[in-house]
């Protein structure tokens, strides 16, 4: 498996690595001619595996070719490898396990699907820590082709195999999209909402004022506030209009306590509220609502399409409860259209619209989906009961459930009650939707005394979609404005797309039926966008039984000049009268960086009547203002216009004036600070920590207050989830880190939360690890250095191929480091000294302890002894503080073994040497593995290792002849392997006692056999 091993990029070793590059490049003409063919360097190279990723890695260096680690690439890219126990060779499997090969050393070759590769005696290169092997053996043998250049160090591999590595990034992004889809991402805190008593927060403003020669002087002026109160979201809208007095009916103000981890009452709404109706309601509703609704945006299975229009060139957004999943381009008629995303529940839709000079309407478009759908086995109600503010005290009252009865039907039913209905005040529902195919969504609903409708919609997979929609009205009924007795109703839409162009074209009939007469209407529209033209071409068509059939055509294109200029053209055609009706101008262009200019010219050949208006805008850092001036046909009339947004945050201490709307919106101020105690909390004394950023910004607007070292996130809708992604890399010290760099935070209304995040300011160990033999001492890479803090291990550092290591990322306190011991057993090395305590001390710049010495020599194990083996008392005595009793066990003698009463069935190898060419235990050893398959366990037995035979020997030796337990090894039934045991301990004190004793004397994975 592959090891999470830290290798932090320091400034000594960077500077370092840069120098050996240098150093290795300029001498590499001298080194070439002078040093030996035998010779190689020891240097570490950066791997770069494509569409994977980037490591460093130790490697051999002669002349220009690289020789690679084979463990190291192989465990990077999870390939299946085992080393053998001195080195020599590598085995394992190559993506499938019938893919088997072998990396032999000592033979000089490979096998690989049962084919040999010989090699030549340089191919292949041991070191005490690693096997190499030449870079183009991977391309040629296991399809892994690779580049080394020699200039910078590095080598790039490359393949067309999908290797365990990458299968499993793959299954990982998956996973991820799926989460993403479920709105699950994982964090490492979160931060839920706050619900404060009172809190001023926001305030949004406009003044409008319009001079007309005829019509004499109107000004309107709004003022919207928004806070919280008693925990719930407050908004309270003043107008006032000049010519109208300032009555209740014209002010807004609403109420919102929402709650998604209730699930009983999840929001509560008290004021100005909005809930769909059957009956036609005009007029604004006063009241109370009540839902189990939540807030939050749910994905589900399928789209619905709604279309509309705008002005021309306007930018609409798409909210689904206050969430913005979309936002679309009105073409150069205005027309605009979105797939509306199905979701589970009942939903809020709303639309916003900005011109393209940056104007913004704060008018929201309340649209309701047809369809409702939630999941098998959940329930939701909406409550509402109020008086309409009509003039005539209306009493409205409407209670609605859904029950997902599966996945793809939910049912639901309910009552409304309106006093003013002279019909039958009380009008009792049902509906439904239903899923019958993926594409095939139908939805009914049946008012008694008042409507019955149904709509049924299908998806072709090229893309057409087509819509039917009817709706019967019940004589006599006076629920809803309208004389119909049934309307009908069809929408046929496609999108075309090609390289250079994209097209919709939607074709919509209605017919409607009266008592007495009836009428259809139909229109046509295609919109396309093709070489930056922008055209839009909508036919309307009335049909009626009096009259003939009356067509018109409205044709759009335009098209941005000089770059800076949007020009817009306009057409009318009446088919009746085969003439142009009207024609319109229009040219739009930005002026002094934040300003807009408009131009436009409108003629109506019918009425002989012509305009031209000339419009200027102007955005300050604080302010929307503007003034446009229209002339035409004796007419004249001047509007002048200002708008602009406080945000006013006390406990945030933060109070801005902006030019957009903030009211309803949230914020996020993010407080990096220096955690000198690590306790997580600002403490008086802690600096701030300048140079934070943000990976990503999905939503708001994002600044940086330079001054102060805070990030601003605003413009952010309210009851969502913000995940915010910290970025340390901007900071000035690297010693200063982030332990969580993730937080999900829920944005509150009218707040800008404060967020204080914690920069702890770390240390850094260093220091080499060197061989040593009979030649001196080298550097050894490779090798894994661990860091224990109070007994518990908090780093596992690699050393580089010269030895060199270091970790930053230790906060302050006593430390010990030490080379791991279960690795040292392996490699038969022991380490001088055993551990080095050092100690991190607290610092705004951060603490460097350097000099951490290892020195490693071989620790070769006791062979077989020839003569009979003696129990060294003075040995076993040492472990009395260990508590572990000292037995005198007899111990078989190797010159007169135990006559074994069968043969091995299988032959038993042992390394190759000069004395045995052929690799087979010989006679002795033969029958001592014989006398042990004899051997009875009694008492509690432990099985110790694992090992060869050659170890799995010199481990008996040493727990009889070192501690005097009564040992013995037995056959795995694999080739060359055997357990090692020590048995008849009297009970699992004893044996747990032992084990403790042992583990770091070599023997890491010792445990008590179970009894049979």
């Amino acid at each position: 498996m592959t090891e999470n091993i830290y290798r932090p990029p320091t400034l000594f070793s960077v500077f370092k690595k840069l120098s050996a590059m240098t150093m290795l490049y300029l001498l590499f003409p001298v080194l070439s001619q002078a040093q030996d063919p035998a010779d190689y360097e020891e240097v570490s190279v950066y791997f770069n595996m494509q569409r994977i990723g980037n490591i460093e890695i130790s490697s051999l260096i002669r002349n220009d070719t690289a020789y690679l680690p084979v463990a190291e690439i192989f465990d990077y890219l999870k390939i299946a490898n085992k080393s053998s126990g001195n080195r020599d060779s590598i085995s394992g499997f190559f993506i499938s396990q019938t893919a088997t090969y072998l990396i032999d050393n000592a033979k000089k070759r490979i096998i690989y699907k049962d084919k040999t590769y010989s090699l030549k005696t340089d191919d292949l290169i041991k070191t005490p820590s690693n096997l190499y092997l030449k870079a183009s053996y991977f391309g040629e043998i296991f399809g892994l082709q690779s580049v080394f250049s020699y200039r910078n160090l590095s080598v790039t591999m490359s393949t067309d195999l999908e290797l365990p590595v990458l299968r499993d990034m793959r299954l990982a992004e998956m996973r991820s999209n799926i989460n993403q889809l479920r709105g699950e991402v994982k964090v490492d805190t979160t931060i839920k909402r706050s619900y404060p008593a009172f809190h001023f927060g926001t305030a949004d403003w406009s003044v409008i004022n319009t001079q007309d020669k005829q019509l004499g002087s109107d000004t309107r002026v709004n003022l919207r506030v928004g806070g919280i109160l008693a925990g719930g979201e407050t908004d309270v809208s003043l107008n006032y209009h000049s010519t109208e007095p300032l009555i209740e009916r014209n002010q807004y103000y609403r109420w919102r306590l929402a709650n998604n981890e209730n699930t009983v009452v999840r929001q509560i709404t008290a004021g100005k509220i909005y809930t769909p109706t059957i009956s036609t309601i005009f007029a604004p509703v006063v009241g109370i609502q009540i839902t189990n609704t939540p807030t939050t945006f749910r994905r589900s299975f399928g789209t619905y399409t709604i279309s509309n229009t705008t002005q021309p060139n306007w930018t609409v957004e798409l909210y689904v409860n206050n969430v913005l999943v979309s936002y679309v381009k009105a073409d150069a008629s205005g027309f605009y259209s979105f797939e509306v995303p199905l979701i589970y529940g009942n939903s809020m839709v709303k639309l916003r619209f900005y011109g393209p000079a940056g104007e913004e309407t704060f008018t929201e478009q309340n649209i309701s989906i047809p369809f409702n759908f939630l999941p098998a086995k959940e329930f939701e109600y909406s409550a509402s009961a109020g008086f309409v503010e009509d003039g005539n005290g209306s009493r409205f009252s409407r209670l609605s459930t859904n029950y997902g009865l599966t996945s793809f039907l939910t049912v639901g039913g309910g009552t409304e009650y309106l006093s003013s209905v002279t019909s039958g005040s009380t009008i009792p529902f049902v509906n439904s939707s239903a899923r019958i195919l993926p594409n095939l969504l139908l939805s009914a609903e049946h008012a008694y005394g008042v409507r019955t409708r149904a709509l049924l919609t299908y998806k072709f997979k090229f893309g057409l979609q087509v819509e039917l929609n009817n709706s019967w009205y019940e004589t006599g009924q006076t629920a809803i404005n309208n004389t119909f007795k049934e309307e009908r109703k069809a929408i046929l839409s496609l999108p075309f797309r090609g390289k250079s162009f994209s097209a919709y074209t939607r074709l919509t009939i209605n017919q409607n039926i009266l008592p007495v007469t009836e009428y259809t209407t139909a229109e046509w529209l295609v919109s396309a966008v093709a070489w930056n033209i922008n055209a839009n071409v909508n036919t309307f068509a009335l049909f009626t039984d009096q009259n003939p059939a009356y067509l018109l055509s409205n044709f759009s294109v335009s098209k941005r000049i000089f770059k800076n200029y949007l020009f817009t053209q306009h057409l009318l055609y009446a088919y009746q009268n085969s003439q142009i009706t009207g024609f319109k101008e229009e040219l739009e262009s930005r002026v002094l960086t934040n300003g807009y200019l408009r131009l436009s010219y409108e003629r109506n050949t019918l009425s002989n009547i012509s305009n031209f208006e000339i419009g200027l805008r102007y955005d300050f850092r604080f302010a929307q203002t503007g003034a446009s001036f229209r002339t035409g046909n004796h007419t004249e009339n001047l509007i002048q216009f200002a708008s602009g947004s406080l945000i006013a945050d006390g406990p945030a201490n933060y109070t801005s004036f902006t030019n957009r709307s903030s009211v309803g919106k949230g914020g996020i101020m993010v407080v990096p600070f220096l955690d000198l105690n690590f306790n997580g909390k600002k403490d008086r004394g802690e600096p701030k920590a300048a140079g934070l950023k943000l990976k990503s910004s999905r939503a708001g607007i994002y600044t940086l207050n330079a001054k102060d070292t805070t990030l601003q996130i605003l413009q952010l809708e309210p009851y969502e989830n913000y995940i915010l992604e910290l970025d340390a890399g901007g900071f000035e010290n690297v010693a200063w880190q982030l332990t969580k760099k993730n937080y999900s935070i829920a944005v509150d209304p009218n707040i800008i939360r404060m967020i204080e995040i914690p920069v702890n300011v770390m240390g850094e160990a260093a220091g080499n690890v060197n061989i040593k033999n009979a030649d001196g001492q080298k550097g050894l890479g490779r090798l894994i250095v661990m860091i224990y803090r109070k007994n518990k291990m908090v780093a596992r550092i690699l050393t580089e191929s010269d030895g060199y290591f270091s970790f930053l990322g230790l906060p302050p306190g006593d430390y010990t480091a030490s080379l791991d011991t279960t690795q040292l057993s392996k490699l038969n090395l022991k380490s001088t000294p055993a551990m080095m305590p050092f100690s991190i001390k607290m610092s705004t710049e951060g603490s460097v302890t350097d000099g951490l010495a290892f020195v490693v020599t071989e620790d070769k194990l006791p062979e077989v002894q020839k003569d009979e083996p003696q129990i060294d008392v003075s040995a076993a005595a040492r472990l009395a503080g260990n508590k572990l009793p000292v037995k005198t066990i007899p111990v078989p003698n190797p010159k007169n073994p135990v006559t074994p009463k069968r043969t091995p069935k299988k032959d038993i190898y042992v390394p190759v040497t000069e004395n045995n060419p052929s690799g087979k235990a010989d006679e002795k050893t033969l029958a001592i593995i014989e006398a042990d398959l004899n051997h009875a366990m009694y008492g509690i037995t432990v099985q110790i290792a694992h090992f060869r035979i050659i170890n799995a020997l010199s481990s008996k030796e040493f727990l009889i002849n070192k501690i005097g337990y009564d040992a013995f090894i037995r056959s795995t039934g694999k080739r060359s392997y055997f357990n090692v045991y020590v048995t008849g301990l009297k009970d699992k004190a004893e044996a747990k006692a032992l084990i403790k004793a042992i583990k770091y004397r070599g023997f890491p994975d010792a445990f008590i056999v179970p009894v049979k």
